[in-house]
C-alpha cells in the first residue's frame, strides 16, 4: 500500500483524525513564515497523545542548529524532515533519519541532491514556487521524478481529485499532503482527510487488481 504523510499538524483533534483514518505520518512544521508552522511545546503534547506506531516528523527550512536541538529538546520525533538548502553534513548530524526535500525548479537537476544526501533515509520530490520552499498546493510534472533505488515520496498539490492519478502514474512509495486536505491555508478538515485517504486506498486497490500476473 502506498504509505501516507498528512504534513502541518496543529491540533490534537486533526492528528487524531489523520491517525484513524490510517496516516502512516505526521509531519510539523516548524518554519515560521508557514501558515502551518506549530509551536514546539504544543506538537510535544500532540505527539505525546498520538497511538503507537504513528511515524513523526518535524520539518524545517535553512534553520540554525540552536532551532532544531531546541525543537529536540521539547518533542519526542522520529525523522527529520530538511525543505532548504542544507548541507548533508547538517542534515546527518543530528542523530536522527532524516528527509530530504528535492524541490523541482525548472533547472534542477535531482539526482544532483540525491547523491549528496547518501545518508537520507527517504527523498520527498515536491512543487517549487520561488516564494515558497514548499506547501504550494501546485503539481509539478511527475515524469522528471529520477528513477530512485532510494525510498521516496511524491508531494506537491495532491488532492481528493488527482491523487488517483499520481499513484497511477508512478507508483510512490508514500505521499505527503497537506493544502490539499484543508478548507483554507493552514486549516486542515478531518473530512477532507478521510475522503483523501479513501481515495488513496481505492487506487492503491486498482493497481492492484491491474498489475499483470504471471503465467
Amino acid at each position: 500500500m502506498t504509505r501516507v504523510k498528512i504534513c502541518g499538524i496543529r491540533s490534537a483533534r486533526i492528528a487524531d483524525a489523520a491517525c484513524a483514518a490510517g496516516a502512516d505520518a505526521l509531519g510539523f512544521v516548524f518554519y515560521g513564515p508557514s501558515p502551518r508552522s506549530v509551536a514546539p511545546d504544543v506538537a510535544a503534547r500532540i505527539i505525546r497523545n498520538l497511538p503507537p506506531l504513528v511515524t513523526t516528523v518535524g520539518l524545517f527550512v535553512n534553520p540554525h542548529r540552536e532551532e532544531v536541538d531546541a525543537v529536540l529538546a521539547a518533542c519526542s520525533l522520529d525523522w527529520l524532515q530538511f525543505h532548504g538548502d542544507e548541507r548533508a553534513s547538517f542534515c546527518e548530524s543530528f542523530g536522527r533519519p532524516y528527509l530530504r526535500a528535492v524541490s523541482m525548479k525548472p533547472d534542477a537537476v535531482p539526482t544532483e541532491v540525491v547523491e549528496e544526501h547518501a545518508s537520507a533515509r527517504a527523498f520527498l520530490f515536491d512543487a517549487w514556487r520561488e516564494d515558497a520552499p514548499g506547501g504550494t498546493g501546485e503539481t509539478f510534472a511527475w515524469d522528471r521524478i529520477p528513477p530512485m533505488t532510494r525510498p521516496w515520496l511524491l508531494a506537491g498539490g495532491l488532492t481528493v481529485n488527482n491523487v488517483a492519478r499520481a499513484i497511477a502514474a508512478v507508483a510512490p512509495p508514500a505521499i505527503d499532503v497537506s493544502g490539499g486536505v484543508e478548507v483554507s491555508r493552514g486549516v486542515k478538515d478531518p473530512a477532507l482527510i478521510g475522503r483523501f485517504m479513501a481515495a488513496v486506498r481505492a487506487a492503491d486497490s486498482e493497481r492492484e487488481e491491474n498489475r499483470p500476473t504471471a503465467g
